[in-house]
This record gives structure tokens, sequence and C-alpha cells, in this order.
């Protein structure tokens, strides 16, 4: 059984749908983005201190652990506070590309940080869309302010990458990791990824 070191329940179920056995320990890391920090470095940095923080407490163990952002020009667009700085970030979104980033880190008796980039093409929003959809509170929680699993799909005009990675975890890659470095519970999800 691998340890997810997330609190996140799209990354718990996103890999219990294909059969990998995880238990549910969130790493409680500082996830403060450092100034001008890229934000490649910084998804990988955050995974990285994720699965470290819970592998010095469970030696014994796989530890898998991530971390998504959704950056714009550069920009790290994390997590909205209010709804006035939800609204912000999707009047920033509507109309163009944005990339959504998911850093995670492998930890056990061998250890990798890999990242994942989903481009995400999102329709012009009107300002009642943007105050429908901020109402109705979904963006609590999420990067960029937004789930691509909920509402929100009718805002996404494209992507190009990994769907589950926008969601919160590249899960082909993440897979093809766990393989890579003899995880348990990989195998179980061998020929679904395959």
């Amino acid at each position: 059984m691998i340890i997810l070191a997330s609190a996140s329940p799209r990354r718990r179920e996103l890999l219990e749908r294909v059969g990998v056995a995880i238990e549910v320990v969130p790493a409680g890391v500082d996830e403060t983005p450092h100034a001008g920090e890229d934000p490649l470095a910084y998804v990988s940095r955050i995974a990285a201190a994720k699965a470290a923080a819970l592998a010095a407490r469970h030696p014994a163990r796989w530890v898998l652990a991530a971390d998504t952002t959704v950056t714009i020009d550069g920009e790290i667009l994390g997590k909205a506070e209010t709804p006035a700085e939800a609204a912000a970030m999707l009047r920033r979104l509507a109309g163009r590309t944005h990339q959504v980033i998911t850093g995670f880190a492998i930890a056990g008796p061998r250890q990798l940080v890999r990242t994942a980039t989903s481009d995400v093409d999102v329709i012009v929003l009107d300002e009642g869309q943007i105050a429908d959809y901020v109402a109705s509170d979904e963006w609590r929680g999420k990067a960029g302010a937004y789930a691509i699993q909920g509402i929100a799909a009718a805002f996404v005009r494209g992507v190009r990458g990994s769907v589950t990675n926008i969601i919160g975890l590249p899960l082909v890659e993440v897979l093809e990791a766990l393989r890579e470095v003899g995880a348990p519970g990989a195998q179980l999800a061998k020929g679904i990824a395959s």
C-alpha cells in the first residue's frame, strides 16, 4: 500500500479508480511560492517536500506526493481565498490558453520527482458567467479557481496533454513512474495504463 501525501479527494479517487491501494496521510507542508519562483520549480519543490516529510515519518513505506498549479504569463495562480479573487482569476483565464502543471514525487527505496504540463483553452467568459460560477462555490480549494471535472468543463474549449493532470494528478505518468521504481500496487493498474 502506498501513502498518498495529499488531502485531495480527487487524487485519491483517481488512484483508487485504477486499482492503486493507498493510505491517505496529508503532509502539511508550507505551500507558499518563493518570490519569483518558476511554476515548474515550485510544483517540483512542493511535491518533493511533501514526499520527504512523510518518508521521514514512514521510512519503510512508499510515498507519493503531488502539487498542482495553474500558470498564465509565467505567474502561479494558486487557490483563490475570496470570491473576488476567484472572479479575478477567471477573468484572467477567459479567452486564453493557460497551463496546468503538476509536480509529483515518489519516495521510498528509490526516489524521483517529475512534472506534467497540460494546456487548457478557455472560452471568452462574460461577467454573468463568471458571477454564476463564483456563486457555485466550486472554485474553492482549486488552483486557478476552477474545476474541469465540474461545472467549469463548460468553459474549456480544448486541452492538450493529460486531462487527469488538470484534475490534480497525471495518472498515466504517475502509474509509469510507480512501475519504474517498483512500488507496490502499480502492477494492479498495469493493464489499464499500458
